[in-house]
């Protein structure tokens, strides 16, 4: 049975703006009827370009944003219907890595209390016990104890990244959307991310949904590609068909952009 499975989900958001004086309406369908799988263990990597739907569908998954139709079934557990307390335990088992680490850490907040802040509020640990735990997060992602104390203004992009991973990682989840979490990078400080994810995936038995828009870094981290067009899923395939034998002219386009995969083709 996989981790995640997901059928027919489908977001439709309601349009309401005003150009040159005149009241417009409608509707997008950012999510249209997709189906996925995600098995445990394993790195999907969803890619396409921007506004295809992407982030959308990974915080769909995760029940950040509420579904206009379909079902999420999360370790064979119906997410849309859970509630109080089964609702707080299956979020516990998934977490988020945004793609802005500035944007989503509390800039009133000190490190050590960002990454404390999920275990104060799921965890029953004494503070000793926590600050424990914050500092062994630190040095999971290549932080020092000195960090704690520290802003997150205080730190590079990439060292707020490593943070919003400690953060994501304190309550020991089976699974994680990384949305975009290098783009907001350079190429150096990118790679040392993924590479830190790959090891982190190893260590901690970790399962990731890794939404990317480029297909180099998605081929390198993911087991499984998945390709989405205009909010929907066009292709799935391991990462070695996908970006060898495209079945979808969407996908192909995609790697015909790149011109280090698509010299490979």
């Amino acid at each position: 049975m996989a981790l995640v499975e997901v059928r027919n989900l489908t977001k439709v958001f309601d349009l309401s703006e005003s150009a040159f004086g005149t009241r417009l309406a409608g509707q997008v369908r950012a999510v249209d009827d997709v189906s996925l799988d995600i098995q445990a263990g394993e790195t999907l990597g969803l890619v396409g370009e921007s506004g295809s739907g992407k982030s959308t569908l990974g915080r769909l998954i995760l029940r950040l944003i509420e579904p206009t139709g379909g079902t999420i079934l999360f370790d064979g557990r119906n997410l849309l219907t859970a509630t109080g307390s089964d609702l707080r335990a299956l979020r516990r088992d998934m977490q988020i890595i945004f793609q802005d680490p500035f944007g989503s850490l509390d800039p009133r907040f000190r490190v050590e209390d960002v990454i404390a802040e999920p275990l104060i509020i799921h965890e029953k640990m004494n503070a000793t016990t926590r600050l424990q735990r914050v500092q062994e997060l630190l040095r999971a992602v290549g932080l020092d104890e000195s960090a704690m104390r520290r802003y997150p203004h205080e730190f590079s992009g990439g060292q707020r990244q490593r943070v919003g991973i400690a953060r994501a990682l304190a309550l020991r989840p089976k699974f994680i959307v990384a949305d975009e979490p290098v783009s907001a990078l350079d190429v150096s400080v990118g790679a040392q991310i993924v590479n830190l994810l790959r090891q982190l995936q190893r260590e901690f038995g970790l399962t990731y949904l890794f939404i990317s828009h480029s297909m180099p870094v998605v081929r390198y981290l993911s087991t499984r590609i998945a390709v989405m067009y205009r909010g929907k899923i066009v292709e799935v395939g391991s990462t070695e068909q996908i970006t060898g034998h495209p079945q979808h002219a969407y996908t192909s386009a995609l790697l015909a952009a790149t011109p280090e995969i698509a010299a490979n083709v």
